[in-house]
């Protein structure tokens, strides 16, 4: 009876510490579950969905090509992931700007997410906050994204695609 007891005991405090523990890191577990997971899956559908032939498409002369957005975002992802893992921007950064072709852009913005997934690992709350320059990057990475995927919208739309945004919402509501 005092071993059930002893265990039982244990499995409640257990979970009392873990959600102790996840509640320390609300702000680093809500930007990463509710935002850059999203924008993430959002972004690579993007570039997945994209014809091939459309990455060299501008909305108007002075705006980038699909592609240009889709390095921008490597870029974006390769300089703020480093600060958060505290190493120098891997020269994947400084590559990107050459890549163009459907393939090997879309490959490399993979890349680029799961170095800043496992970047993201390592995070709490206070490493988040720990010096301007982290805080800094962590944000970026999130609110940046967002800002990329809001004009890729614009490139998917006028080519005839829906928004892999969009497109899940429809499916959520055909349940």
């Amino acid at each position: 009876m005092k071993t059930k007891y002893l265990v039982g005991s244990l499995l409640v405090l257990g979970i009392l510490l873990a959600q102790s523990v996840q509640a320390q890191n609300n702000l680093t577990t809500t930007a990463t579950e509710r935002y850059f997971n999203v924008v993430r899956a959002s972004l690579e559908a993007s570039a997945e969905q994209m014809p091939a032939d459309r990455y060299s498409f501008r909305l108007t002369p002075a705006q980038m090509t699909f592609a240009e957005w889709m390095v921008h975002s490597i870029q974006r992802n390769y300089s703020d992931c480093a600060v958060l893992r505290g190493v120098p921007t891997p020269d994947l950064e400084k590559q990107a700007v050459k890549l163009k072709e459907k393939d090997e852009v879309t490959k490399a913005l993979k890349d680029s997410f799961v170095y800043c997934a496992e970047a993201l690992q390592g995070m709490n709350d206070q490493k988040a906050g720990s010096s301007p320059q982290m805080s800094m990057a962590f944000l970026h990475l999130v609110v940046h994204s967002n800002e990329i995927y809001g004009n890729v919208v614009g490139y998917l739309r006028v080519s005839g695609i829906v928004p892999p945004s969009t497109a899940s919402r429809a499916k959520g509501k055909k349940k």
